[in-house]
């Protein structure tokens, strides 16, 4: 989730305007750009619990991140810090609702780019950290903590959604406090840009969500699953998750998308810098100043652009697009989950290969992948075969987007050829490690999942 911006306070007078906020978006290819976001789950070094938010935990890895000289300056909410803005290109980091530490990623132009800023992020937390006797491991789900051992943040959305989100599925706290994804943020041209991508890259966050699957163990023992992250996505809150089939509408757009998104329930409304609690309650009734919550109050654009960062969708549709279905893991397959999408979405050539497999097969052959997945990740059955055969053909797409970028981009998808070919998934590899090296001490991924 992201930090809180700087709000426009325009009226919103007619949803054309939200329609138009949004395609403010489209820019030209020349100027596409990419943006990484990962999350990675901080752990004690002398007991591998969580940290807490204080003393000596969270907050004081984001007041020394601060103190580096290199840029960084806190987000405070009611006086505490919860994030840092101010980064290279854009770039902020944030917490999630356990203490997860989020780094968004500034924009840039190439996957080399990428992987630097991933390594010096690496290398500043490294450096604050590890005085603090903590480290911090990207994993899709905690392995070892209960819910009830996980902390709580500080920040203000988060008691709304601690209250609301329990109301709508049986996973919504599981999913703000024990998951960690990692996304990729890219750009569109045009309206019929945007829907040509989100619509092969819904269909595919399936396919993603297999290959990168890393998420086996709950509580200290395997529970029967490739990504455990995505088991908890299929009951968090159906309303505005998932693969919603208003997307695969033949004349998708903008406008179409805000008239589906009014009709998501809002969480909050920010005043002041204060959140107000108005779970439940209508955009729509919010822009007819008849918000139960805030009688008579005047919804604004800012507010809007609120409201967009509650849908959590498997591809969120802003202005540019979050590829929302990977397991955070290494370094190497976080870059990789970026590659792949770079290579299948900024070149006209690979879209319109993965464009083929979606009118081949048609959108709901993909949706219907969502539920199996988690399990079975890769031989979830698919067309005769597993998926694991359509992992092949995607990941050779990517590729040849790659190249034909001209950057030398390609060897950056190098672990998922190895995975797409019959190797072991992040999933496997630390299942085999728990059998054999760990002695059952499911603890253990912690400390090799360490960047």
């Amino acid at each position: 989730m992201s930090n809180p911006g700087d709000a426009d306070t325009t009226p919103i007078t007619d949803t054309r305007q939200l329609a138009d906020h949004i395609a403010a978006g489209c820019k030209p290819h020349e100027t596409f750009t990419i943006g990484t976001e990962h999350e990675k789950f901080g752990f004690l070094s002398e007991n591998m619990r969580p940290p807490p938010y204080a003393p000596g935990g969270i907050r004081a890895t984001l007041e020394g991140l601060a103190g580096l000289g290199t840029g960084w300056r806190p987000i405070l909410d009611q006086g505490n810090p919860i994030g840092l803005k101010g980064g290279p290109k854009g770039a902020s980091i944030s917490l999630e609702p356990a203490g997860q530490l989020e780094l968004s990623g500034g924009t840039v132009a190439t996957l080399h780019d990428t992987r630097a800023e991933l390594e010096t992020h690496f290398a500043e937390v490294r450096r604050v950290a590890e005085p603090l006797g903590l480290g911090f491991a990207p994993l899709g789900f905690h392995p070892t903590m209960t819910r009830a051992d996980m902390p709580w943040m500080p920040k203000s959305r988060y008691a709304i959604m601690r209250r609301y989100m329990p109301l709508k599925g049986a996973f919504g706290l599981d999913m703000m406090q024990r998951t960690c994804t990692v996304q990729v943020n890219l750009d569109y041209s045009s309206e019929a840009d945007m829907r040509r991508k989100l619509q092969v890259a819904l269909a595919l966050q399936p396919l993603a969500t297999a290959l990168f699957a890393n998420s086996p163990f709950t509580e200290g023992r395997p529970n029967g699953f490739q990504s455990y992250r995505a088991q908890v996505w299929t009951d968090t809150d159906n309303e505005r998750s998932g693969m919603p089939p208003v997307m695969f509408e033949d004349n998708f757009g903008f406008e179409r998308y805000v008239d589906w998104l009014l009709d998501v329930p809002m969480y909050f409304v920010c005043r002041n810098d204060e959140y107000i609690d108005v779970a439940g309650q209508s955009f729509r009734d919010f822009i007819k100043g008849k918000l139960p919550g805030l009688p008579g109050e005047v919804a604004t654009v800012g507010d809007f652009a609120d409201h967009m960062t509650t849908a959590f969708t498997d591809v969120r549709l802003k202005r540019f697009l979050e590829m929302r279905g990977a397991d955070a893991g290494t370094p190497a397959m976080m870059v990789a989950q970026s590659a792949l999408w770079v290579g299948l979405l900024y070149d006209d050539a690979a879209l319109s290969a993965a464009q083929a497999l979606l009118r081949r097969y048609g959108w709901q052959d993909f949706a219907a992948l969502r539920p199996q997945v988690p399990r079975l990740g890769l031989s979830t059955p698919w067309q005769g075969g597993t998926l694991r055969d359509l992992a092949r053909d995607v990941v050779a797409m990517a590729t040849d987007g790659l190249n034909a970028r001209g950057l030398n981009e390609a060897p950056l998808l190098a672990p998922l050829e190895i995975i797409a070919h019959g190797g072991p998934t992040q999933s496997d590899h630390w299942l085999n490690r728990y059998t054999h090296a760990w002695h059952g001490d499911a603890s253990q991924a912690l400390i090799e999942a360490a960047v």
